[in-house]
């Protein structure tokens, strides 16, 4: 008879006494143990099992759960008597960021605290120990009311310390998703305050911390050494792309048809591949996402429940308003063709919109693309370069991407003009299409008329303000202001600077000096500079890399719309 299947139940002693389906993973823990690395990061996407494989780690190490190995008979790791003895023999503190996902610094900071607070409340039975001091006893006292001097910051240092003393033993620190805060700190604009904090937070408890025994950290992402492990030279870092516990996130293919076997759905397996196949760890391929199968084999049918569990905004985001660049290269990759790149699989999250590739390698390591084909060399000048081909990850990806892009026309901007939209997705071809389509037909109509063609420069200026007006409920919109050393023509200033870019707008016929209207876009485009437009944005607190520049160059019926990016 097939095991129950118990739907998004990341406790591993509930599925273990309930018997709920598990594919045995418990072989990860004899890998992390006997690899002796001090400190671990593990990213894979999001639900891969990183939760489930945790709360497992936890039960095992734990002194909480000594004696407990019915917990684990049957499985793999119950195998091995040396790991039989190590059962229950470590003090262990396990946390979870998985939900600070605040729109402010104070409020991330405050929940942080209060899991930090909560692991006090936990360990209580410290105040008491006689193996501290009535000082110590006082401090852990304060700190369990979040009163105590550096509460956030050194807690986890100060707790190892007490646990230490208490049962004599150093402690195992689990954190699980440790960079949920970040992704959320980028999408709401408080970046830098959260990293400085986190900053301060890993140094003291995963590198002078003398108390921890081991770590393990798990996410989706790899951030930055630079931004948030700067003091940590003792951190192994398994992204996607790494051998190490290739097999151990993950449903394996063996391990997947096996489960279609127990549940009478053998006959599906060539839709399953097609499907949801397609996840490659290190040299490990044909991995599937555990969320999409469990979830297949429990409702007996296809669909896309790995990307809806998710509402995938930062993706969203950053293919929106991502360069012309970036639209056509993801256009390739929705046609089933690859991307062939240097990538860094470090995240800098302040670089996401400004960084070239860098958000291919936010993709990658999301589990939205993978890896066809990896070339590490030394290139020119002695440079490390590493070389990536990327595809889509599988069918279930391509069917999310699709359903994405249908979104972007069909929500709240649905009610946009053409140019508007084409305007809002950075498509600056699809700008030109519009623009030229457009003017074609209000030239034939003027022909006969005086002053059009005298001014053209104040004629289209005032057309494209009048479409401007549509988006007077996401954009602050003026003409002709002074900025810098001169006038703008046009500035969309935009109300939600997390959401939207700000652009300036500057139009020029084209001269007698000018060979091609691309000459023109030029010449416009560096006015805006020159004379330093974006001086009033910047005043405002927005980032240059944020604020767009549109050169829009007239001759006759002819309109050519360009950035920097296409010179």
């Amino acid at each position: 008879m097939a095991r129950t299947i118990g739907i998004g139940n990341q406790d591993f002693e509930t599925i273990r006494k309930e018997g709920y389906f598990y594919v045995d993973k418990t072989h990860f823990i004899r890998e992390w143990w006997e690899s002796g690395d001090n400190v671990t990061l593990i990213t894979r996407p999001r639900r891969f099992g990183k939760t489930l494989n945790m709360n497992m780690t936890e039960k095992f190490f734990s002194v909480d759960y000594a004696g407990r190995g019915d917990l684990f008979e049957g499985l793999s790791i119950w195998q091995d008597e040396k790991y039989r003895r190590l059962q229950g023999t470590y003090p262990v503190i396990a946390l979870s960021f998985a939900d600070v996902k605040e729109k402010t610094f104070p409020d991330a900071r405050k929940r942080i605290c209060e899991i930090l607070m909560d692991l006090y409340s936990k360990f209580g039975f410290l105040a008491e120990s006689d193996r501290l001091s009535e000082n110590e006893k006082l401090i852990y006292r304060q700190f369990r009311a979040g009163t105590g001097d550096r509460m956030e910051t050194g807690s986890l240092k100060t707790l190892s310390n007490y646990l230490m003393r208490h049962y004599g033993k150093k402690v195992v620190i689990l954190l699980d998703e440790y960079d949920t805060p970040m992704q959320e700190a980028y999408v709401e604009g408080y970046w830098e305050e959260l990293t400085a904090f986190t900053r301060s937070l890993f140094g003291a408890t995963f590198k002078t911390n003398p108390f921890m025994e081991r770590a393990l950290m798990t996410g989706i992402t790899r951030v930055s050494k630079e931004s948030m492990f700067s003091d940590l030279n003792n951190l192994e870092v398994v992204t996607t792309t790494s051998e190490k516990y290739a097999d151990c996130l993950g449903f394996t293919e063996e391990e997947v048809f096996a489960a279609l076997e127990e549940y009478g759905l053998s006959d599906q397996k060539q839709q399953v591949r097609d499907w949801y196949d397609g996840f490659t760890f290190g040299g490990r391929k044909d991995i599937y996402n555990p969320w999409s199968i469990i979830n297949f084999l429990d409702k007996k049918k296809m669909g896309a429940y790995w990307v809806n569990t998710s509402s995938n905004r930062l993706v969203s985001k950053l293919l929106r308003e991502g360069t012309a660049d970036v639209k056509a290269d993801f256009e390739e990759l929705l046609c089933g063709k690859t991307l062939k790149m240097e990538l860094d699989e470090q995240i800098v999250y302040h670089q996401l919109s400004a960084k070239k590739n860098a958000i291919w390698s936010l993709l990658l390591a999301s589990g939205y693309l993978k890896v066809k084909s990896y070339r590490a060399y030394v290139a020119e000048y002695g440079k490390w370069q590493q070389d990536y081909e990327l595809e889509l990850t599988n069918f279930e990806v391509r069917v999310m991407f699709q359903d994405m892009v249908h979104d972007w026309f069909d929500g709240p901007s649905s009610n946009y003009n053409d140019f508007i939209k084409a305007l809002l997705l950075g498509d600056v071809e699809a700008m030109n299409l519009y623009m030229n389509r457009v003017t074609r037909e209000i030239f034939s109509y003027f022909d006969t008329s005086k002053g059009v063609h005298s001014e053209p420069e104040r004629f289209y200026h005032g057309f494209v303000l009048g479409l401007m007006v549509e988006l007077s409920d996401r954009y602050t919109v003026t003409s002709n202001r002074e900025s810098g050393f001169g006038r703008y023509d046009v500035m969309l200033e935009p109300r939600d600077t997390a959401k939207d870019d700000a652009m300036i707008l500057e139009f020029k016929v084209q001269g007698p000096k000018e060979k091609e209207l691309s000459d023109t876009v030029a010449e416009a485009l560096q006015q805006i500079r020159e004379r330093d437009y974006q001086a009033s944005l910047a005043a405002k607190g927005i980032p240059g890399e944020r604020i767009r520049e549109y050169g829009f160059a007239f001759c006759g019926k002819e309109v050519l719309i360009g950035t920097e990016e296409m010179r």
